[in-house]
């Protein structure tokens, strides 16, 4: 009996590493418009990086909110947003970061600095806008710097 046991035991476990080779094997891809986000931040990392910028973290999740970009550029440390649009046919892509977008961002800000050991001397929000497609080759890229303030429920803690 207990070597029946023994058998359908191994069984058991040859299925499921079976199955879960065989998902990781078919992993899903991410719809068009996440994969041109991604790559929109890509290309605005690759941006900010020939600024001699560096960058502390990509798409860093806190909560239910999340940071495109953390980048030091000398004493600032600036939290990211990345949009990205195909064209301008419908408006600027920096017009996409209205007050909710920059409430949910100053939320993230704050627990990200609640998570660090030493206080940056400043922060501050910029906006990179990529226009472009991954198949159209070099995008257009505009840095706004200082785009937005904390938001004024937010305040800093020290």
């Amino acid at each position: 009996m207990e070597k029946f046991a023994a058998h359908a035991a191994l069984r058991y476990e040859q299925r499921v590493w079976s199955w879960l080779t065989t998902f990781w094997r078919r992993r899903p891809t991410l719809p068009a418009h996440l994969r041109a986000g991604v790559w929109g931040e890509e290309q605005a990392e690759q941006f900010l990086k020939k600024l001699g910028w560096n960058i502390l973290g990509r798409r860093v999740r806190l909560g239910r909110d999340e940071l495109d970009l953390v980048a030091r550029a000398g004493q600032v440390l600036v939290f990211v947003e990345v949009k990205t649009r195909g064209n301008e046919d419908f408006g600027r892509p920096f017009d996409a970061v209205g007050r909710d977008k920059r409430r949910s961002l100053s939320r993230a800000a704050i627990h990200y600095l609640k998570q660090l050991r030493a206080r940056p001397d400043y922060i501050r929000f910029d906006v990179v806008e990529v226009i472009g497609t991954a198949a159209e080759g070099a995008p257009q890229i505009r840095h706004i710097e200082n785009a937005f303030p904390l938001d004024r429920r937010y305040r800093l803690f020290w």
